[in-house]
């Protein structure tokens, strides 16, 4: 009997006709510190399966109402995660290859005890909570990426969404249009785990991020010997991307040369390596994402149209932060909750003045500077609350001042003035003392400059 086993370490389904042996296999198996089901027919077994976390089943070959060996490919397909071990008391060669064919485990002859049956359903059964396992890493990480888990209620941004919904389920390449930091990388990971690829392979690369000597090697792979240093064969991204999704951010950044090798991967899914004769072939979708506009970069000779047209098959144009602010605050609670728990920090509040600069400011780097902007405000927290206070100079110079610069001397003024307010919770004697000012001064301002406190 195994040792420092719980209890219930996985649930095996019985399938056998006769009592007193299927009597026999549940005691033993229970002993083993198995959970059991017993199921007398075929029947009976797919309404077990229906019901019940199966993780191996042990099923008799011959059974009231069929042979199970014509059932094997229906069970896995229905259930992929059982692994079935097949008894029987007649054993043959043939039985046991056309089992192992369909899907079964392992093929054992009754009457071999525990000596075969148990070491048999132990490895089973560790197959099958690793499959169990990876089933739940994948459902995890589908949700985590999936199209709803998308942050705003925006109209332009919903507008998105659905389009990004509609485009998922099929393989047809898309175009992502927006600047820097509209989440464009977000989308397309959306996309890919709301498709049918979504248990394959997502593999992203950035075009501006590789060096131009290099990119061919990373996107293609080589072969040994096609240049100096390559000395052992290299398996691309898109090989990596094969039967998935292959991500290309900037793609606009890419050189006219390796655009022609794009283009022909996108007509015939096929590619040479470096250094190789024959072709590789392979079935990638390709989502590709730019802040700059392709149509004029074609125009220009700086990007080839034919590659666009191919690429652009399904554009979806993400909106600016300064679009969406009704989205801002979701955008901070979730930040807030991410970034707060990373440095051990309780976050619960944002002040309304905080929420305000932020809805007036213009976010040229949309929602990756409204990420940076929150991570460094809860660093300099000293309490639960986000304050305007701890927002950076440039929200507060980027403020409208009826028409003024930003770096206006009264501007300047008035924002320092604002801060200092902020820093001693709206005390006037604190801040006229820490501005080097009287108290009468400081009215004055706060009148000419219109600041309510």
């Amino acid at each position: 009997m195994r040792k420092n086993k719980s209890m219930e370490s996985g649930t095996i389904l019985i399938i056998e006709d006769e009592d007193k042996l299927r009597e026999l296999l549940t005691r033993i198996l229970s002993l083993e510190g198995y959970r059991v089901i017993q199921a007398n027919n075929i029947k009976n077994a797919f309404r077990q399966l229906e019901k019940e976390d199966i993780e191996v089943i042990l099923t008799d070959v011959k059974l009231t109402d069929g042979n199970i060996l014509d059932q094997l490919l229906k069970i896995k397909n229905s259930y992929p995660i059982p692994e079935i071990i097949v008894m029987t008391a007649y054993g043959t060669i043939e039985d046991g290859v056309n089992a192992m064919r369909n899907g079964a485990f392992d093929y054992i002859t009754k009457g071999e005890g525990e000596e075969q049956i148990i070491p048999a359903i132990s490895k089973a059964m560790d197959k099958a909570q690793l499959k169990a396992r990876v089933v739940q890493l994948e459902k995890k990480i589908s949700e985590k990426h999936n199209l709803d888990t998308i942050i705003g209620n925006s109209p332009l941004l919903i507008e998105s969404k659905k389009l990004a919904a509609k485009v998922a389920p099929t393989d047809m390449s898309v175009l992502l249009l927006g600047e820097t930091g509209t989440g464009k990388e977000v989308f397309a990971q959306a996309i890919h785990y709301s498709s049918e690829r979504r248990n394959n392979n997502y593999v992203a690369i950035n075009c501006s991020a590789i060096p131009k000597e290099t990119i061919e090697s990373e996107l293609f792979g080589y072969k040994t010997g096609a240049f100096t240093g390559a000395n052992k064969d290299k398996k691309g991204l898109f090989e990596e991307a094969n039967n998935g999704t292959i991500f290309l951010d900037e793609i606009g950044e890419m050189n006219i040369e390796l655009q022609a090798k794009l283009l022909r991967v996108l007509e015939t899914q096929t590619f040479i390596k470096p250094g190789d004769t024959k072709t590789t072939k392979v079935n990638v979708r390709i989502i590709s994402a730019t802040n700059r506009d392709l149509i004029k970069e074609g125009e220009e000779g700086h990007f080839r149209q034919d590659l666009y047209y191919r690429l652009a098959s399904f554009t979806i144009q993400l909106p600016p932060l300064r679009e969406r602010i009704e989205d801002i605050e979701d955008l901070c609670n979730f930040f807030i909750l991410q970034y707060s728990h990373q440095v051990k920090k309780k976050i619960s509040k944002i002040d309304s003045g905080f929420l305000q600069k932020l809805k007036g400011y213009s976010f040229k780097g949309n929602i990756r500077e409204l990420k940076n902007i929150i991570e460094r405000a809860i660093i300099l927290a000293d309490g639960d609350t986000l304050t305007s206070a701890l927002l950076p100079s440039e929200v507060f110079l980027a403020e409208n001042n009826n028409g003024k610069s930003p770096y206006d001397l009264t501007t300047i003024e008035k924002i320092y003035i604002q801060k200092v307010l902020h820093l001693t919770k709206g005390n006037k004697t604190k801040s006229a003392e820490l501005l080097g000012i009287g108290v009468t001064t400081l009215y004055r301002k706060l009148e000419e400059y219109k600041i309510n406190y």
